[in-house]
């Protein structure tokens, strides 16, 4: 099995992660030369692509090569299928190149299926059966106890321009505690960059750096990779950043799945339709702005019954639609099957 991915972040991670026999490349630039060399190597028997990465000229060069070709959790927002529809012969081609299709919702497998996609099912949203993030439980357990007696909060995979808003939210709540507010940004490298930013409100940690959480430390910069599930387990309340920016917000699910209590800002297109069945369920709140945020988290912090009831609810939620990842093997087993037979 051959698994693609375009970013660095994506192959270092993978290093870690990937079950032996399987080998990671990163995607070819998408040109007729560049892709049709790639699959001439590769000559692969069965193709699937995930969620929206629809490059056109890989897709093109797959379906000459008469590959079976898959979409797996398939996306289209409501923003790119305006964007798509106007140029619809186009869309007709790119899409109609794919032998099947499994969307990750009804909204979205009406979008695909509109703009030429054909034989759309919807057997519902993998990214619920995703297992627990991993964890460094030593790391744990040595960061609880330097943070022992002290509230705190998490603002996870934050994006620019949002980091001063946090710092916003942080002081109006510093104002009556001793708080310390955890940041993940989105992009590590970015940690300095935080880090200086907040530097002008309080007293910063960075994570990258070794330094150490002092008890007059109001800031601490988690600027590493792969530890979002050590940092969901050490605070109970989360911030999903990317929301209050008009990036289109982050994967909830994560957090929900290790019984956080969610906050999320208005700008949630990316995950439009698990942003309102969250909020159908009672499982995570919204917040409008930086002060909105402050008041929020306010009184996550003090009301313990109020922020259990969110971290159950998040939980119950995201465990009751599981099950997509054995509908689809089921679907997809005969497949495999056939392709391995001589």
């Amino acid at each position: 099995m051959l698994v693609t991915t375009g970013t660095v972040t994506s192959a270092q991670l993978l290093q870690t992660r990937l079950p032996a026999g399987v080998i990671h490349q990163f995607v070819p630039i998408d040109t007729p030369q560049a892709t049709n060399r790639f699959i001439r190597h590769w000559r692969p028997d069965i193709a699937f692509w995930v969620e929206s990465e629809f490059w056109p000229n890989l897709i093109l060069a797959a379906h000459r090569s008469e590959t079976f070709m898959g979409v797996i959790n398939g996306r289209m927002s409501q923003r790119s299928f305006n964007s798509w529809r106007k140029c619809p012969a186009f869309a007709a081609e790119i899409l109609g190149a794919f032998d099947v299709m499994f969307a990750q919702s009804e909204d979205d497998a009406q979008r695909l299926q509109s703009l030429g996609a054909h034989d759309v099912h919807c057997e519902g949203n993998l990214k619920f059966d995703a297992a627990l993030l991993p964890c460094d439980e030593a790391e744990l357990l040595r960061l609880q106890q330097h943070m022992a007696g002290r509230p705190l909060w998490l603002a996870a995979s934050t994006h620019p321009g949002e980091e001063e808003l946090i710092a916003k939210a942080h002081m109006l709540l510093a104002a009556t505690r001793k708080l310390l507010t955890v940041i993940v940004p989105r992009h590590p490298g970015r940690g300095g960059e935080v880090a200086a930013l907040l530097g002008k409100t309080g007293k910063v940690a960075l994570r990258s750096k070794g330094e150490p959480i002092a008890a007059d430390t109001q800031f601490y910069v988690a600027d590493t990779l792969g530890e979002l599930g050590l940092f969901y387990r050490l605070c109970e309340i989360v911030f999903m950043g990317g929301s209050l920016v008009r990036h289109g917000g982050q994967n909830p699910l994560e957090p929900a799945r290790l019984s956080c209590a969610i906050a999320t800002g208005p700008h949630t297109h990316n995950f439009s339709d698990i942003y309102a069945q969250m909020q159908q369920a009672q499982a995570g709140v919204r917040v409008k702005n930086a002060e909105n945020l402050a008041a929020e988290i306010d009184a996550l912090l003090n009301n313990s019954d109020r922020r259990n009831a969110l971290q159950k609810s998040a939980k119950a939620w995201v465990e009751a639609r599981a099950g997509a990842a054995q509908r689809l093997l089921a679907i997809l087993s005969p497949l495999f099957a056939e392709k391995k037979s001589p």
